[in-house]
C-alpha cells in the first residue's frame, strides 16, 4: 500500500467495520440493506456530493436465495415416487412438478432470469449513487466504480466447516454435502420423467408393442425397477442437504465485511480521493460511485441500473470497475467471465488490471491474476450486456471457504493493508483508462448493447 493513500485505506476499513458490526446483515430488500444505503448517502453528502436513489422491486427468494426450495422439491418428488410405484398414473403429476421445479432452478437460480419473480414475495430494494463531474463540465466518458450493498443468507455447510477449516475435512464438509444433494435432486428428477414416459407408452401402445413389452420384461429393466424402489429414500436424504443450504433467518445472515462492504467502501474512497484531489481527476471524465442493491438475489440491482439508464449520458462511453470482495491478500485477481451467465467481460480492462498488478508487484495464487466466475454471477454481466466496458476486481480465495457467505465474514479476518492495496489498484487502472481515452480521442471502441 502506498503511504500517501493510507488515510483512504483506513477510512475504507472503518466503513467495512461499521457495515459488519453496527449495521450487520443486509439481505436483499431488507432494513439492513436500506440502512447501509443511507449510511453511504450520508458519506457522499459529507464530501459535497448529492446522492441519488432508485427503488425497484425484488423477489429475494425467487433466485439463488431460494435454493432450499429445490431441496424441498426434491424431497417431495422422492416421496411422490414411492407412492407412484403403487399408483402408476401419479407419475405424470410427479414428472410435471419435477420439470416445473427444475425450470425454475435453472432459469431463476442459475441463469438469473426474472421470469418467476412474480410468484414469490417481493421487497423494495434500491440502488444509490453519486456523480462527480469534471471541473470544466465537459464529460466525454464515464467511469463507474461499483459494489453491492447486500449480503447473502448464511450458507450452513460453509459455516459448519469452520471447525475443520485447516483440514481436508473442511473441504469435504463444504462441497461433498451439496454435491451429493445436487446429484440426488437431478437423479430423482430424471427418474420421475423417465417413469412418466414409460407409463405413457404403456397406456397408449405398450400392450400392443412386442418390442416394448420385451423391454419391460427384460432382466435388466426388472433389476433397475427393483433398485429404484429404494433410491428415493436416498435422494430424499440427499435433498435435505440442499434444503439446509441457506439459513432462512436474517439474523444469521452474512455480515458482509469482505462481501461486499469492501467494494462499497473502496468505491466511495476513490470518489473521495478525486473530490479532494481535483488535479488528479482524469481529463474530461465523469466519476460515479454506484452502490448496487440485491446482487445476491440474482444481480437485480445492476440489471435495473443498466435498464434504467440505457441510452442516457451516464452510460455513454462508460467503463465499469466492479469491486466485489477485497480481503484475501494472496488472491488479487480480475474476474473476466461469468461462466453460468455465458458473459465474457472487457478485454481492455482485463489487460489494464493485469498490468497494474504487475506494476504494484502484487502477488497472487491465481493463475495470471485472472479467474472465471464458475458459478453464480457478478454485477459486470448486466453492465457488459448494456454495452458498458466492465470487469470485476476481487481479492478473494475462490474456494468456498468457511467465511464465504456466512456470518463469519467479519473485518477482523483481514487487514487494512489489503484494502489499501485494492485502493492503489483501482487508481492505477483509472489512470490507464484515462490514457486509453485520450489516445482514442475520447471515443475508444465500444461494445454494442445486446
Amino acid at each position: 500500500m502506498k503511504e500517501e493513500n493510507r488515510k483512504y485505506a483506513e477510512e475504507a476499513y472503518e466503513i467495512v467495520s461499521d457495515a459488519a458490526l453496527k449495521i450487520g446483515s443486509r439481505l436483499p430488500g431488507s432494513e439492513g440493506e436500506t440502512k447501509f444505503h443511507r449510511y453511504m448517502q450520508d458519506k457522499l453528502r459529507a464530501i459535497g456530493i448529492t446522492p441519488k436513489e432508485e427503488e425497484f422491486a425484488v423477489s429475494p427468494r425467487s433466485g439463488i436465495g431460494g435454493l432450499p426450495y429445490a431441496g424441498y422439491a426434491g424431497a417431495i418428488i422422492s416421496i411422490a415416487c414411492l407412492l407412484a410405484f403403487e399408483l402408476p398414473t401419479l407419475w405424470f403429476g410427479v414428472a410435471f412438478f419435477a420439470i416445473l421445479s427444475t425450470c425454475w432452478l435453472i432459469f431463476s437460480c442459475f441463469l438469473y432470469k426474472t421470469w418467476f419473480d412474480m410468484f414469490f414475495p417481493q421487497e423494495i430494494s434500491r440502488n444509490s449513487y453519486g456523480v462527480l463531474e469534471p471541473e470544466n463540465g465537459e464529460a466525454e466518458y464515464t467511469i463507474i466504480i461499483s459494489g453491492h450493498t447486500d449480503t447473502s443468507w448464511c450458507w450452513r455447510h460453509s459455516e459448519h466447516a469452520y471447525k475443520y477449516k485447516d483440514s481436508l475435512r473442511g473441504v469435504i464438509e463444504t462441497y461433498a454435502k451439496v454435491g451429493f444433494g445436487a446429484v440426488c435432486y437431478f437423479l430423482i428428477v430424471f427418474f420421475s420423467i423417465f417413469m412418466a414416459v414409460i407409463q405413457a407408452i404403456t397406456l397408449f401402445k405398450g400392450a400392443n408393442d412386442f418390442g416394448f413389452s420385451m423391454f419391460l420384461a427384460s432382466p435388466g429393466y426388472q433389476v433397475f425397477f427393483k433398485i429404484m424402489h429404494f433410491v428415493p429414500l436416498v435422494t430424499a436424504l440427499g435433498c435435505c442437504f440442499v434444503a439446509m443450504w441457506n439459513d432462512p433467518h436474517g439474523k444469521n445472515a452474512s455480515r458482509g465485511a469482505m462481501d461486499n462492504a469492501t467494494g462499497i467502501a473502496l468505491s466511495y474512497e476513490v470518489m473521495k480521493y478525486f473530490k479532494e484531489n481535483p488535479d488528479k481527476m482524469p481529463k474530461n471524465c465523469r466519476i460515479i460511485d454506484l452502490n448496487v442493491g440485491s446482487e445476491e438475489s440474482g444481480l437485480r440491482g445492476s440489471m435495473y441500473f443498466a435498464q434504467e439508464h440505457k441510452g442516457d449520458e451516464l452510460i455513454k462511453n462508460a467503463w465499469n470497475i466492479n469491486i466485489d470482495s477485497v480481503a484475501d491478500k494472496d488472491y488479487f485477481e480480475v474476474v473476466i467471465k461469468d461462466d453460468w451467465q455465458g458473459c465474457r467481460f472487457d478485454t481492455d480492462l482485463e489487460k489494464m488490471f493485469k498490468e497494474t498488478f504487475n506494476e504494484l508487484e502484487i502477488p497472487s495464487k491465481s493463475k495470471d491474476h485472472c479467474i472465471h466466475n464458475p458459478v453464480g454471477g457478478c454485477d459486470s454481466t448486466p453492465m457488459t450486456r448494456a454495452g458498458i466496458k466492465s470487469v470485476t476486481f476481487a481479492a478473494q480465495n475462490p474456494m468456498l471457504t468457511y467465511y464465504y457467505h456466512t456470518w463469519r465474514d467479519m473485518p477482523d479476518r483481514f487487514e487494512v493493508e489489503t484494502v489499501g492495496d485494492g485502493f492503489d489498484v483501482v487508481l492505477g487502472v483509472i489512470d490507464k483508462i484515462a490514457a486509453f481515452q485520450e489516445a482514442n480521442g475520447y471515443n475508444g471502441p465500444q461494445k454494442k448493447a445486446k
